[in-house]
């Protein structure tokens, strides 16, 4: 990674090569989803854009993503590109009895883009959402409000081409900075290092509003409908500080004092001040019992995350978009 300072660490705008999409479109395409997805898919309604996952039988996450509706026919997953492949195959297993069809799109453009730097919206004519997981979209362009202390959406492009003059930063240490806003605000994008591995409440999916208990059934629902009324999830994201001067690897293990593994790391990445933050599946032994922990040798610290553990409904989040 590129050397990381205070001075390059605010966000302008900075093209996002960890995002991928995945189009469904067709006649049965919302049919198709409610049976497969986490969400309620009827709550994508061309503004909002539910957080939603994909699970084994087992309740496994094979993927999480965030769903918008961009035609009455036509959905858009957003998702990391290590797994737009394998869930498209996966999906297309259940698709072929339905009047839907899926189109992974590896090669759009995205662009992270902050409040206080909107000029590259306003070039595109695009008018920004105002809330978070929101999103309004034109023919070419959809920009999706992302959580954050300031202000910030992701834009995607479906062409390469941007609007001449357009400045957009192309670098690790810019995309470092909008990966630390997403650690931040609690929110973790599974990649295929940790595919089928934990169930959406160890990605507090719930907390974030990415499970409806509401909705009928849909691949792994009565395993994580299980855990979640039974409290049986003794695994939880937590956000952590260390002082270390390299990230540590997708799963690599946080432990105690006794060198014993309480929780992996999911994500990381350098803070102005040099040190690093991640978000780790952590056992929940660790925040009742408070307890030193240690990441690559080094003392590791527990920080507070945006949002409270317990559930939020996605049918309320919708209401409370709209109103």
């Amino acid at each position: 990674m590129a050397t990381v300072t205070a001075s390059n660490f605010a966000l302008g705008s900075v093209r996002l090569h960890h995002l991928a999409a995945l189009d469904v479109k067709g006649a049965d395409a919302e049919k198709f989803l409610q049976g497969q997805t986490s969400a309620q898919v009827s709550l994508a309604d061309g503004h909002f854009a539910p957080l939603t996952c994909f699970c084994t039988p087992k309740g496994r996450m094979l993927a999480n993503a965030q769903l918008m509706r961009l035609g009455d026919d036509h959905f858009r997953l957003i998702l990391s590109n290590t797994l737009l492949e394998s869930l498209a195959n996966h999906l297309k297993k259940f698709a072929a009895f339905y009047r839907a069809e899926l189109t992974p799109l590896p090669d759009l453009t995205f662009v992270g883009a902050c409040g206080e730097d909107q000029s590259l919206a306003e070039q595109l004519g695009l008018q920004l959402p105002e809330h978070v997981g929101t999103h309004r979209n034109d023919e070419h362009t959809c920009a999706l409000r992302y959580p954050g202390e300031s202000p910030r959406w992701l834009l995607c492009f479906d062409h390469a081409e941007l609007s001449a003059g357009a400045t957009i930063e192309d670098d690790e240490s810019s995309r470092n900075a909008w990966q630390l806003e997403d650690i931040r605000s609690g929110l973790a994008w599974l990649t295929d290092a940790q595919q089928d591995h934990f169930l959406p409440q160890m990605l507090n999916w719930e907390a974030l509003g990415g499970i409806s208990f509401k909705k009928g059934c849909y691949t792994g629902q009565e395993v994580v409908a299980r855990a979640h009324f039974r409290g049986q999830v003794k695994k939880r994201l937590m956000r952590i500080c260390v002082a270390t001067a390299a990230l540590p690897e997708v799963g690599a293990s946080v432990v105690n004092s006794d060198q014993k593994s309480v929780g992996e790391v999911v994500t990381s990445a350098f803070t102005p001040q040099g040190d690093v933050e991640l978000l780790a599946v952590m056992s929940t032994k660790v925040a009742e019992e408070p307890t030193p922990i240690f990441l690559l040798d080094a003392p590791a610290t527990l920080q507070s995350l945006p949002y409270a553990i317990e559930r939020v409904d996605p049918e309320q989040l919708a209401i409370s978009m709209n109103a």
